[in-house]
């Protein structure tokens, strides 16, 4: 029967397709990758998710994040997103955590009820955390790399960890998960050198911060607040988005259901 997911069924078969509305995916981060890896897969028929994010749309979120309008703005990203996924697909089962991910709550969440986990979370602590939590749940993880400083996103590819370079944060993740004995991750990374973001004050949030009173300001507090376009998070985050379909897809291939 003809339904929105028609086109997608055309490539990937109905097994397929019913093994995405079963499956659940927990999105970690619903910033500029992660709300565009929401996006894809609401629309290719995942049909449950968890969205964890504790943070407000920024005025500078307009430019690079889909959840971002003049609308938006002072609104929880997570909330947002949900009402987005409900108008694409009224059926899909999505719960929101307005928090951040921290080692210190990581037994909150249900790992054992997801078939996919996304990292798209912004501290190297919480990353770890993360993978660590998915791999002892044997739940598979994808994990972005640094998309900020960026203006190329046709350098972006997917690699275990241990193969990437040049991504700073790659190099950071790759020392301490070693460090952890975690032998495989899979990653979203580009192998563009940073570009180093001008020093303007003008427009820096770190002196002309317009986010409301009492919202956490989690940008200010970093060594350096990066530059982004609306183009790099986008493309990162639709490659995750593709790998998590082709992942649950091959799941009914291999088990000979298409």
């Amino acid at each position: 029967m003809l339904n929105q997911f028609s086109r997608t069924q055309l490539l990937i078969g109905e097994a397929a397709i019913n093994k995405l509305q079963k499956s659940r995916v927990a999105v970690f981060g619903i910033g500029g990758v992660g709300g565009y890896v929401c996006e894809a897969l609401v629309r290719s028929g995942v049909g449950a998710f968890d969205l964890v994010d504790d943070d407000k749309v920024c005025l500078t979120n307009l430019n690079r994040q889909i959840i971002a309008t003049r609308k938006t703005v002072g609104k929880y990203k997570a909330d947002v997103m949900k009402e987005r996924m409900l108008d694409i697909n009224p059926d899909v089962d999505v719960r929101i955590h307005r928090c951040f991910f921290l080692p210190e709550n990581a037994d909150d969440f249900p790992f054992d009820e997801y078939d996919y986990v996304v990292d798209a979370v912004d501290t190297v602590t919480a990353k770890i955390e993360l993978i660590l939590r998915a791999k002892a749940h044997n739940v598979p993880i994808i994990s972005a790399m640094g998309a900020g400083n960026k203006l190329d996103p046709g350098r972006f590819k997917i690699a275990d960890i241990y193969q990437t370079s040049v991504c700073p944060l790659a190099r950071v993740m790759r020392r301490e998960l070693k460090k952890r004995h975690v032998k495989n991750l899979k990653v979203v990374y580009s192998d563009e050198q940073p570009i180093r973001p001008l020093e303007d004050m003008s427009i820096s949030c770190r002196t002309g911060c317009i986010c409301p009173p009492g919202a956490q300001h989690k940008c200010t507090e970093r060594r350096d607040i990066p530059g982004s376009t609306a183009f790099v998070p986008a493309v990162a985050g639709l490659m995750i988005a593709g790998e998590i379909v082709k992942d649950l897809s091959k799941t009914v291939q291999d088990n000979g259901d298409m």
